[in-house]
Order: structure tokens, then sequence, then C-alpha cells
């Protein structure tokens, strides 16, 4: 795995959005730093907090804050968003109940 690939994976944090987002043809732009959020306090209920990240928007990076979502199934697994390889392509996998 290249030096960028790691540094795509390595800033990868938790996230929803409605797409699997792809980033841009090379070169590619450095992702910027992850910010840093206060969590708020739980709303209560069942509720995970899912920090915010980076996510390619046409043509840079917007930011996505952070927020609480639902929990989900009974038993199930969390999987934090994060950049993945696929067809050629790094695109941002949204955070998801598994």
């Amino acid at each position: 795995m290249n030096r960028r690939a790691l540094l795509v994976l390595g800033l990868a944090t938790a996230g929803i959005t409605t797409a699997a987002q792809a980033q841009p043809a090379p070169p590619y732009p450095p992702v910027p730093q992850l910010r840093e959020e206060v969590v708020p306090p739980s709303p209560g209920g069942r509720v995970i907090w899912e920090p915010g990240h980076w996510q390619w928007a046409s043509n840079a990076y917007a930011w996505v804050p952070g927020r609480y979502a639902p929990i989900g199934r009974v038993h199930a697994h969390w999987i934090h968003g994060h950049w993945a390889q696929r067809g050629g392509a790094w695109r941002w996998v949204p955070a998801h109940w598994e």
C-alpha cells in the first residue's frame, strides 16, 4: 500500500453519508488534518457518537461534523466510516451496522 493510501486510511473516522464518495483523480490533494470536536452530552436513549470526518465534495474536501446516531439491532457490529479502495478509486464508506 502506498503512502497516500496509508494516510487516507489512517485519517478515516466514523460518519454517515448518503453514498460512497469517490476521491478525485490523481494527483490527489492531501486530506486535511482532522478537526477536534467537543462531544456534546448524549441526548439519551440508545445512541452512539460518530466523530466528524473529511468528505470529498466535487473539487475540495468538506468537513462533516460528528453526530449521535441510533444504535442498531441487538448483537449488530458497528463498522466505522472509512476510506476504501474500490474499482481503482478511493471511496468513503459510511459508518453502518453489520
